[in-house]
Formats: structure tokens, C-alpha cells, sequence
């Protein structure tokens, strides 16, 4: 047993990168983040606008202190046409999360939630893969919402609103980050729903991302729940997650977790592993059809991951195509 847990840890520590190992760099100076108004339709104006000036005065403060890269990072974010909820530069309690569409018009919101490694400098790019960043994501999903109905009220969120862990640390084999992020989520879809509570949510959970939305599931009202690049939910079988909702899974055919043993192993205080895999036929999901990429191409323009996961943000299940 030694021999193969320490072959599960390792196995984990790189399957959870949705591109790569240890993309970090060090942190840059960043202002207090503003005070906002509860959130609400009549609110979002003044919500985004103080986020917009807070986004600039973290460029500002990035360039003055030589960290060029982040700098030029913020000022993209700072973008007058971009709309942010929330935002916080400083080291350890970094959030940003981005509106795409019309919020308070909305009849469906679909939420992207990031797995390790994801942060303010790859919020928007990431090598070539743009659509495997939070807020590349998020684009690539509002889009191909917006071809398959091109008059859908939707709005698609990239919800950076936790710290995920690093792929090179032990947080990431742990629930320690995720119960955080739950949280912070449960929270979050609350607040929506004060913005628009006719909406139907969807929670598009991406690899430790996923652990994050299995332990805030129970607690919050969802139509639909998927996960891709999955290391599990924390749980047995579908009915753990205590959820009404819709839950899928897919994963690609070439994607690397599928390495991580899906185990859950007592280990001094918590627990090493996150259980079942969400894509196995006893786990009681709804298997989508998701391709032959890797663990950062769901979410790619064209491929069948992003069009399953489009239909499914609108709660077009019976359109969905399986695995």
C-alpha cells in the first residue's frame, strides 16, 4: 500500500494543472479592493465600475513595482468594456470574477469554476490556449452558446473566487482549498440570485474545480452540475452530493486524470483523494460526449466537450450527445 499511495500522489500532483506544472510568479503589490454595494440588478453598474477602477490601480501599482507581466495582465482586465462582480489583487486572497452578457437579463447563468494553477496572470491567456483560462473559458462558452441560439439571455461568469491550489503542493490532493471555495460559492450563487432570481444556474466545474462545486452542491439551487477533468467529487455516487440537480460528467480521451487513482485515504487530520470517478458507470452521472483532448481543451472552440457543455448550460439536456 506504501508504494502505491506514494504512485497516487504523485499522479495527482501533476494531473491537476489544467496546462501545465508551476505557472506562478511572484506576487505584485495590490490595492485594498473596493467597498460594494450588496449585489442586485439595480447595483451591477456601480459594481462594476468600482472593480474597473480597482483592476487599473492594481496595473499601476504592478508596473511601478517591475512586475511588467501582471501589469499588462490587469490593464487587459481593466478594459472599461469588461464587467467584473469582484476583484482582489493582493497575495492570498486573489478573486476575480467576470460577467460575459447581460446578468440581470439573464434567464440562464452559467458559472465556470477553475481547477489549480488558475490566477490573475493566466486569468486571460495561457500559451496558446486561451479558452483554458477562467475568463478564456467563459468567452468560448458564451460564444458557442450564442451560435447554437443566437438570441439566448444568457450570461456566463468566470468565477476566479478562490485560492486553488498550486499543482506542486499538497493542497491540491487535499479538500482544504475546496471547502474555502465552497463557501465562497455558496455565497456567491446567493447574490445571484438577488440579481436575477427567475434564473435557471449552472455550475461547469473544471478538475479540482470540481471539488469545489461537490462540496458546495448540497447547499445552493442549481438546474445543472458538470464536471470535466475530474479527480472526483469527495463523494461515492451521485446521490451523495445531496442535489436536485442535473449531474454530468465527461472526460476527454487523451486527458492525463485519468492516472489519479480515484481513492480517498485518511491521512492525520484529512483526507488524501476525492473519491469515485464522476465518469464511471456506477457513479449514477450523465456521461457527456467530450472528445479525445487533453485535460485543458474542454472548454476549445469546435470540439464537442464545449458544445455538450453549451447545451447543457442552457438546460438543453436532451440535446446533450453521449459518451
Amino acid at each position: 500500500m506504501g508504494g502505491r499511495l506514494r504512485m497516487a500522489l504523485v499522479a495527482a500532483l501533476v494531473a491537476g494543472t489544467p496546462a501545465g506544472p508551476g505557472v506562478g510568479v511572484a506576487e505584485a503589490a495590490a490595492p485594498n479592493p473596493p467597498t460594494l454595494p450588496a449585489m442586485s440588478a439595480a447595483t451591477l453598474g456601480e459594481r462594476y465600475a468600482a472593480n474597473q477602477r480597482a483592476i487599473a490601480e492594481a496595473a499601476g501599482l504592478a508596473r511601478d513595482t517591475g512586475h511588467t507581466a501582471r501589469a499588462d495582465h490587469l490593464a487587459r482586465m481593466a478594459d472599461p468594456a469588461r464587467s467584473f462582480l469582484a476583484f482582489d489583487g493582493r497575495a492570498g486572497r486573489v478573486r476575480a470574477v467576470e460577467v460575459i452578457g447581460d446578468l440581470a437579463g439573464a434567464d440562464r447563468i452559467a458559472i465556470v469554476v477553475p481547477g489549480s494553477d488558475s490566477d490573475l496572470d493566466h486569468f486571460d491567456t495561457r500559451g496558446n490556449k486561451p479558452y483554458s483560462t477562467p475568463a478564456g473559458g467563459a468567452r468560448a462558452l458564451y460564444d458557442e452558446i450564442r451560435a447554437q441560439e443566437p438570441n439566448a439571455r444568457v450570461a456566463v461568469i468566470a468565477w476566479l473566487g478562490y485560492s486553488p491550489p498550486r499543482t506542486i503542493s499538497l493542497d491540491v490532493l487535499t479538500t482544504g482549498r475546496a471547502d474555502d471555495g465552497a463557501r465562497e460559492l455558496r455565497r456567491f450563487v446567493a447574490g445571484l440570485y438577488a440579481v436575477a432570481p427567475a434564473a435557471g444556474v449552472s455550475l461547469l466545474c473544471h478538475s479540482y474545480g470540481s471539488v469545489v462545486c461537490g462540496r458546495a452542491v448540497s447547499r445552493i439551487d442549481v438546474a445543472d452540475l458538470a464536471v470535466f477533468g475530474s479527480p472526483g467529487l469527495g463523494v461515492d455516487e451521485r446521490d451523495d452530493l445531496g442535489t436536485g440537480a442535473r449531474v454530468w460528467a465527461g472526460r476527454g480521451g487523451s486527458d492525463w486524470i485519468d492516472l489519479v487513482p480515484n481513492v480517498r485515504i485518511p491521512f492525520f487530520d484529512t483526507t488524501v483523494g476525492f473519491g469515485a470517478d464522476p465518469t464511471g458507470g456506477g457513479f449514477g452521472a450523465r456521461e457527456f460526449a467530450a472528445g479525445g483532448g487533453g485535460h485543458s481543451d474542454y472548454l476549445r472552440p469546435g470540439g464537442p466537450a464545449l458544445h455538450n457543455l453549451a447545451l447543457i448550460a442552457r438546460g438543453r439536456a436532451t440535446e446533450v450527445t453521449h459518451a
